[in-house]
């Protein structure tokens, strides 16, 4: 049954294109200022951030909050 989630700001958006958005707009040195983990400071890029985030949830609902904050 599809049910729309008219007040789910992340609806619709994939990890990945909320972190890529995130970047474009912060990019890495200020996003890892913002969310302190180490996949934003060393050695950053979005598939190794992607997979970090995906397994670790606390670290994934920053970047979530971040991003509502950001973009709504």
């Amino acid at each position: 049954m599809n049910r729309e989630q008219p007040n789910n700001p992340l609806h619709g958006l994939t990890l990945e294109k909320i972190l890529t958005q995130l970047v474009d707009h912060y990019g890495w040195t200020i996003l890892a200022c913002e969310i302190d983990i180490n996949c934003f400071k060393n050695d950053p890029s979005i598939k190794s951030s992607l997979k970090f985030l995906r397994k670790t949830e606390w670290a994934r609902a920053k970047v979530e909050k971040l991003y509502i904050s950001t973009f709504s």
